[in-house]
């Protein structure tokens, strides 16, 4: 079994999309997991609707965590709230991490809207740069798929983290050799929203990004408040 756990946050607007694209799959052996930190809006509702599994969530970190402890599967598929899936995933990617022998992999991403702007930016700022930093320096964002029995050794994901967490995950599993081969999945994109560069303009959240990357190469995870990354303000429309 496949279990597939997101993290909420007042996601009325991106949650339905999300599990509509898990609907549409020809694969149904999975499970749904939303771990949710108190949303104010419709996200539970929606979620009950679409007969997931609710449990309580947290930061970020917390909520994929406490998902984990919930989950059935020995698969476990972290996604944003925020990313549609293309048709055909769940069985295009298994088939790929089985065949390369993965243990932990992560996706190449594309915005959910239809500028052309944005796709550029996606594809020149983070998916060049991750397949060529794919031997070396993994990367693990919006969408993570790992072993369980890997997962459960790493310990999770580290909850003191204020920001990359994910990034953190995939970097922790590549020590660990061969038990925690990482690879980017080739045969399937995720489509996301792009609400957090709209939000804070793309330069400022890319140098946000930027900087984070510096700070866990030269000084390890980020710990403080240094870049003020919050949850809330990550998930507001």
């Amino acid at each position: 079994m496949l279990s597939i756990i997101i993290p909420t946050l007042n996601e009325e607007k991106h949650l339905p999309l999300l599990l509509r694209s898990i609907k549409n799959q020809n694969f149904r052996d999975y499970e749904i997991i939303v771990a949710d930190a108190g949303s104010k809006d419709k996200t539970v509702e929606i979620a009950k609707k679409y007969d997931c599994n609710i449990i309580k969530g947290g930061s970020p970190a917390q909520g994929k965590n406490n998902g984990a402890k919930a989950a059935k599967g020995d698969l476990l598929l972290f996604l944003d709230a925020d990313v549609i899936l293309p048709n055909d995933v769940f069985s295009n990617v298994l088939k790929e991490f089985k065949k390369r022998k993965l243990k932990i992999a992560t996706f190449f991403l594309l915005p959910s809207g239809k500028r052309k702007a944005p796709k550029f930016l996606f594809t020149f700022f983070y998916n060049i740069p991750i397949f060529l930093l794919e031997k070396i320096l993994p990367h693990a964002a919006v969408g993570i798929l790992v072993d369980k029995k890997l997962f459960d050794k790493l310990g999770g994901f580290d909850e003191k983290i204020t920001l990359a967490e994910d990034h953190d995950l995939a970097r922790r599993a590549k020590r660990l050799d061969r038990l925690g081969k990482y690879g980017i999945l080739k045969s399937a994109k995720l489509y996301v929203s792009d609400r957090r560069f709209k939000k804070e303009g793309w330069a400022k959240t890319y140098s946000k990004y930027l900087l984070c990357e510096g700070h866990m190469i030269l000084f390890g995870p980020v710990k403080s408040d240094i870049f003020k990354y919050r949850y809330l303000q990550r998930n507001k429309k």
